[in-house]
């Protein structure tokens, strides 16, 4: 009778993770490949991009562009900023954009804020999005990560996303809606250790705790914060929205 009543137990729980492994996976492929892309604009007809120039950043830039989204472009190179502008209005004739320079890695926390409290004044914000980072070079132990990288690494990957968001959320708060995008990695959430890219991966797990709290925080607001693990939002970036 034990031996039945525990076989019963395990076909039950069987049962119900195989329903949730099945439904997990039936919404992925729903959410991947069939689900509509929101309408962003209804978060306000501004986005600010950080690490726009390059890479993912630029390409979010034009499909946010494609979407009718007026972009504030952040970065530290003003040329770069400028040629990006320019493909913008090349490509959308009806896109705005304004160009904001700050380099994370001079500019302190305070310099950040007055840059861009600056930057987006008068500006319908809707939509934030924390691209700019930086990663090791090579594979390397933590005892050799040199004090130039150890300051790129946390100022990049945790001052930037910090202080940026906190310079936007204000405008988010007041309007009672906005969408707050972190480009993580699946260092911080695939995988269960990093080794010889131990201080990048605990960078992203900063950014990953900092978004999953801060959409509690402020989700009563109407804010939401996402983070985007990398190598999947390549993929399919409007995923999250």
């Amino acid at each position: 009778m034990a031996i039945e009543f525990i076989l019963g137990v395990v076909y039950v729980l069987t049962v119900f993770f195989l329903f949730k492994f099945i439904r997990s996976v039936i919404r992925g492929i729903w959410v991947v490949f069939f689900r509509p892309a929101k309408n962003l604009k209804k978060y306000g007809s501004w986005a600010v991009i950080t690490g726009c120039t390059d890479g993912l950043g630029r390409a979010i830039v034009f499909e946010l562009a494609s979407k009718g989204l007026n972009i504030v472009l952040v970065g530290r190179d003003p040329e770069k900023l400028k040629a990006v502008s320019i493909e913008i209005g090349r490509r959308y004739k009806l896109i705005e954009t304004k160009d904001v320079v700050i380099d994370f890695l001079k500019h302190s926390g305070a310099e950040i804020s007055k840059f861009i409290e600056e930057g987006i004044e008068g500006l319908d914000i809707g939509i934030l999005i924390n691209v700019a980072g930086v990663n090791y070079p090579t594979a390397r132990y933590f005892h050799e990560v040199d004090e130039d990288l150890m300051y790129s690494l946390l100022k990049v990957n945790i001052d930037s996303v910090t202080w940026m968001t906190k310079s936007v959320l204000p405008v988010m708060i007041r309007k009672r809606k906005g969408a707050i995008v972190n480009i993580g990695s699946g260092s911080s959430a695939i995988i269960p250790s990093s080794p010889l890219f131990t201080l990048y991966a605990s960078t992203k797990c900063y950014m990953d705790q900092l978004s999953r709290s801060l959409h509690v925080e402020y989700k009563k607001y109407g804010t939401d914060v996402h983070v985007q693990v990398y190598n999947i939002g390549k993929l399919k970036f409007l995923l999250l929205f």
